[in-house]
């Protein structure tokens, strides 16, 4: 698994748009968008409780792909598209998201970072973020440099909509490799959303599919 792009720094503000409902618009639009990404928010962090900082950090992927190094991932993009796309940038500079950064800094944990800087620091993106969303309308502009340039003007609703896809795929990671680790499963806190806890069941289930794979593969 790889990072996605690094974002430029010292991007233009946008003009930016109060928050004022267009005729016709849910009004209750934006508070659902902003429920689909704290959920997401929430589920990603939620797989890294109860684990040593080693299984926090270590690699169970061939390209790497870690729990801490995941919420560092999603923080720094957060940053970028809530806080810079409308010319409101995170406080905090993340070198790891800078353009002269290097190849996949922003995957994965240095041992001088530690695990409650990096859940701070997400949950600090989470209140940016969400004060942008507040002040702005759902059809408020933003440019996203980084971007193709047919593509980087966007509004709130846009970058809205992309932050819930990349925040809910990362936790999708967060799942398996969290059973990885531990055999822990679970859609988030409170609800597993499985069929079964039992072992016994989950064995049955593995087997079953594993046959059914065989079979198909000798036509």
């Amino acid at each position: 698994m790889t990072s996605t792009t690094h974002q430029p720094s010292g991007r233009p503000a946008p003009d930016q748009a109060a928050e004022v409902a267009p005729p016709g618009a849910d009004p209750q639009a934006k508070a659902h968008l902003q429920r689909y990404l704290q959920s997401a928010r929430e589920a990603l962090l939620w797989k890294l409780e109860g684990l040593s900082e080693y299984d926090l950090r270590r690699p169970l992927t061939p390209t790497g792909t870690n729990l801490l190094g995941l919420v560092k991932h999603v923080a720094g993009t957060e940053a970028g598209y809530l806080g810079d796309v409308f010319g409101r940038p995170f406080p905090q500079e993340l070198p790891w998201m800078a353009e002269d950064a290097e190849d996949n800094a922003d995957m994965w944990a240095t041992p001088e970072e530690s695990r409650e800087e990096i859940e701070d620091l997400y949950r600090r993106v989470w209140r940016h973020s969400d004060a942008t969303v507040d002040a702005l309308a759902l059809g408020a502009p933003g440019r996203v440099p980084w971007w193709h340039p047919e593509r980087r003007e966007v509004t709130l609703e846009q970058i809205l909509v992309h932050m819930i896809a990349e925040t809910h795929r990362h936790a999708g990671h967060a799942d398996i490799v969290r059973e990885l680790v531990d055999g822990s499963v679970g859609m988030r806190q409170g609800n597993e959303n499985l069929p079964s806890t039992e072992a016994s069941w989950w064995q049955t289930h593995y087997d079953r599919v594993e046959a059914a794979a065989k079979e198909a593969d000798q036509g």
